[in-house]
């Protein structure tokens, strides 16, 4: 196999989620909109753990100079990761999604939002959810959603943005590429927080701005208001969150395609409606991305099968007649402890490693 392009699907496609072969060789054609081929042939030549300029210079026998240049211009148009500590740079090959994608933010046109969404539908809405262990899970906004307390801190968006040094705020790649491909819809777009070194990767290079905690809580009851799902990468201590709506967020359109979007999403809580109470008004019907909730001889009902969990329809019933109830104990999902445990899962799941 001597094409460049093809070889770096199938890298890719080894990482995380994958990147799939389609038919229609879609993938290979944004492949080539946003990498060269020196870009490919180098991107082969990385590994995924973090590495020097003159590591890998070395190691490829390769000028230092030359090589530098190359991996940040890689790394600013969002083809590397860059991670910087102690005032030196490493860099790491990365995968499609969690990766390249989202980082795709500032160099999206037309033509490539389009491509990218095609190759969604063609491809990536089946592999998102396929694996037992998922990249991105849904957790309430604050306990105050959820009947029975406490609950752990990676199960609280306000207790992650407490627990973080460093946080930045971007713009929505998923609805950034429904936007530019003619779609998309009217929820916020200053929807997605990034943490330590991930939350420098996206000011260095102009992606996102930086934000306190304060700031970041109060974004975040906005977009739970505006009707927007929270969604932190799945693991105890994450890189990132996003706020996630049902009509261009790839993880929760691929989640709605699923007959049990509860199996799936791997959230700790479900709805339950105190039937005495409501009063039938439909509010929590237009605030659920899953639909799950029917109105059933004048009351809402929730089909257990397609509640995620998320509390969407708790924080806005005008009667109080919702709340979140924690699952059983032996049907609570521990995430992993970091985000390379979860990746490690799912490589194995899929017969990667």
């Amino acid at each position: 196999m001597n094409d460049v392009y093809e070889r770096l699907r199938q890298r890719l496609d080894d990482m995380a989620t994958g990147f799939p072969a389609t038919q229609n060789g879609i993938e290979i054609k944004i492949l080539k909109q946003i990498f060269t081929q020196v870009d490919a042939e180098m991107f082969l030549l990385l590994s995924p753990m973090p590495e020097a300029p003159d590591s890998i210079a070395e190691r490829l026998n390769l000028p230092l100079e030359d090589t530098a240049r190359h991996i940040e211009d890689m790394a600013r148009r969002g083809l590397l990761f860059r991670q910087k500590k102690n005032d030196v740079a490493r860099y790491a090959a990365i995968p499609w999604v969690i990766g390249i994608f989202e980082f795709q933010l500032n160099s999206l046109d037309e033509t490539l939002a389009k491509n990218i969404e095609a190759y969604y539908e063609e491809a990536l809405v089946k592999s998102f959810q396929a694996w037992s262990t998922p990249v991105m899970r849904t957790i309430p906004i604050n306990q105050e959603l959820v009947a029975e307390w406490p609950i752990a801190p990676y199960e609280d968006v306000m207790k992650i943005f407490d627990n973080q040094k460093k946080i930045a705020v971007a713009p929505c790649i998923c609805r950034t590429v429904a936007k530019k491909a003619g779609q998309g819809c009217d929820k916020p777009m200053e929807a997605c927080f990034l943490f330590g070194s991930h939350a420098s990767f996206y000011v260095d290079n102009g992606l996102g701005r930086y934000i306190t905690s304060e700031e970041a809580k109060e974004i975040a009851r906005k977009n739970e208001a505006a009707g927007l799902v929270m969604q932190p990468f799945n693991s105890q201590y994450v890189g990132g969150m996003c706020s996630c709506c049902g009509d261009c967020c790839g993880m929760l359109r691929s989640l709605k395609k699923q007959a049990n979007p509860a199996a799936a999403v791997k959230s700790n809580y479900y709805a339950q409606i105190d039937g005495d109470e409501c009063t039938g008004c439909e509010t929590c019907l237009d605030r659920c991305q899953m639909e799950a909730i029917d109105i059933v001889e004048e009351k809402a009902a929730v089909n257990l099968e397609r509640c995620i969990g998320c509390g969407l329809c708790v924080s806005t019933c005008p009667a109080d007649a919702v709340r979140l109830v924690k699952k059983p104990e032996n049907r609570q999902y521990l995430p992993p402890e970091t985000g390379r445990e979860t990746y490690m899962r799912i490589a194995q799941e899929r017969g990667k490693i």
